[in-house]
């Protein structure tokens, strides 16, 4: 299992991105074990969320493991605060970054598939929300979202006023340096409700999404009523929920659940140093 960590020079941003690459490309066969065919990779890019970085998942989670048991590439970028939105002014082109850029730029690298069916786009929290926001826009690149305690809250963003007491991320300023005149949020493709109901009158082949929220998150009722959302508009959704709060026990346990809901190609662990032999 190699763990690459590269710095991408991005235009979308105008600066250079931290990211960590999992690929199963030095994975050992154990004996009895077939050999991997050799051709491209299905790969999950992997967002994390508000106060987060690219380190994140590889810390929090079994991600490492669950990748090499399913011949899988994950790639984490860092999406700082961004809500992975491609924010007003400047260049902080963070949804253009994570949803083409990104893709393209990994595609040169590494030996991944291009194909839509082997590529899938996933989150946390702000990570669920970007996952979900971009993985609609970019419909045509990704063919699967996971979205775990996704951060659905555009709605309660764009009712938000200057002397609310709320977390910095929900305050009106942070809102509006994410996602600009909040009047109009609702009806821009920041608002996934709205981005799916414009997606549907071009009659485009929805992404199939995975949805998973603790019962003890207090976002589980955004999680609920967007899965009800995406149902009532005739798109595939798989959703989960179970013990857990907004932490890293509950995203460790649903994205494994949510990698085994993905069409991988399911083997085993590799030759390493947890499995050398039984005593």
């Amino acid at each position: 299992m190699a763990f690459i960590h590269m710095n991408l020079i991005s235009t979308s941003l105008m600066r250079t991105v931290p990211v960590n690459v999992i690929i199963p490309a030095d994975k050992p066969a154990l004996p009895g074990m077939s050999v991997r065919e050799n051709k491209p990779y299905k790969t999950l890019y992997l967002l994390h969320g508000v106060l987060g970085s690219y380190v994140d998942w590889i810390n929090g989670t079994r991600i490492q493991r669950f990748a090499e048991m399913n011949d899988l590439v994950v790639v984490m970028p860092s999406g700082e605060n961004s809500f992975y939105v491609d924010m007003p002014g400047g260049n902080d082109n963070y949804g253009e970054f994570v949803g083409k850029e990104l893709v393209e730029l990994t595609r040169k690298i590494f030996p991944l598939s291009h194909k839509r069916e082997d590529t899938f786009i996933g989150g946390l929290s702000m990570g669920g929300y970007g996952a979900i926001r971009n993985g609609l826009k970019y419909h045509e690149t990704f063919g699967y979202i996971i979205g775990l305690s996704s951060a659905l809250i555009t709605e309660d963003l764009a009712e938000r006023n200057e002397d609310d007491k709320v977390m910095f991320y929900e305050t009106k300023a942070f809102a509006e340096r994410c996602f600009g005149d909040l009047k109009e949020l609702q009806k821009s493709d920041m608002n996934p409700k709205y981005l799916v109901q414009k997606l549907k009158k071009q009659k485009i082949e929805f992404p199939k999404f995975y949805l998973a929220c603790g019962r003890e998150d207090g976002l589980l009722p955004k999680n609920e009523e967007f899965m009800k959302f995406l149902k009532e508009n005739e798109i595939d959704v798989t959703y989960e929920t179970g013990l857990g709060a907004h932490e890293w026990d509950f995203w460790d346990t649903y994205i494994e659940r949510a990698i085994q809901w993905l069409p991988t190609e399911s083997t085993m662990e590799g030759l390493n140093s947890g499995n050398i032999g039984d005593r």
